[in-house]
């Protein structure tokens, strides 16, 4: 069974950075997308930012283009997500997801419609 382990968030100031990690216990195939979804306080869920693990494409919502910055590291099954410039409305808890994103090329590239694996979270609060 495919684990996920977030961690790196905390309690930071407005315009400052985290970066968060989610390390991946198992083997995950190349057809899996690695994604960042975040949860609101009494909101719903959104999708930050994904990975795909054929070819590295990436996408962002729009509210975290050109701050935030998703990678990876395949020797340590790891996944991060670089916040930068971050506000108080990141506020959130961070989860990371496995799910299979269809797509020709790196345009079309989103993040999966469905996930089959989730971490358990970790909590990023951005304070003004």
């Amino acid at each position: 069974q495919l684990q996920l382990v977030e961690s790196g968030g905390g309690l930071v100031q407005s315009g400052g950075s985290l970066r968060l990690s989610c390390a991946a216990s198992g083997y995950i195939a190349d057809y899996y997308s690695i994604g960042w979804v975040r949860q609101f306080p009494g909101k719903g869920r959104e999708d930050v930012s994904c990975i795909s693990l054929r070819d590295s494409s990436t996408t962002y919502v729009d509210s975290v283009q050109g701050r935030f910055t998703i990678s990876r590291d395949d020797a340590k099954n790891t996944v991060y997500l670089q916040m930068d410039s971050l506000k108080p409305e990141d506020t959130a808890n961070y989860y990371c997801a496995v799910g299979r994103s269809y797509y020709s090329n790196a345009y079309d590239y989103t993040c999966p419609k469905q996930y089959d694996y989730w971490g358990r979270g970790t909590q990023v609060i951005v304070s003004s």
